[in-house]
């Protein structure tokens, strides 16, 4: 596989190319500001070159040069749920971590961790039950 993109913004890569209608929901999902206007500064990256990538073969993937401190993964998972819970990779502490977060939230974890404002583990911390993230 190549090499995911290098970008100033969080990187989300889809993986699941099962549901094109799924995946557009996903996206306008992520391009809709929340109640208070705070969107998720993101890249998306749609390219069947990624499909079925695996979080430890994305964790490879990464060039040296990103900077972000976290990648996304649109996944199976996250299409199959109405509430989009994509898995968030850390890539500052544990960088095998991850955390489902719904695309909903996404804004909240891109903006806290790119800005230095809170730690992954909050985020971690604050998960539902079933091991999803949908704000504090």
């Amino acid at each position: 596989m190549s090499q995911l993109p290098c970008t100033l913004e969080a990187l989300v890569v889809r993986t699941d190319f099962s549901a094109d209608g799924e995946w557009d929901a996903l996206r306008a999902s992520l391009s809709s500001p929340s109640k208070d206007g705070f969107l998720a500064n993101v890249a998306v990256v749609d390219n069947r070159r990624y499909e079925g990538l695996t979080s430890d073969q994305a964790l490879y993937l990464i060039p040296a040069e990103y900077q972000h401190p976290l990648l996304v993964l649109a996944d199976s998972a996250a299409l199959a749920s109405t509430e989009r819970p994509l898995l968030v990779l850390d890539l500052q502490g544990e960088r095998e971590r991850g955390v489902r977060v719904v695309a909903a939230q996404l804004w909240s974890i891109e903006n806290n961790l790119s800005g230095a404002n809170m730690d992954f583990e909050e985020f971690a911390g604050a998960v539902d039950e079933d091991g999803v993230f949908r704000g504090f």
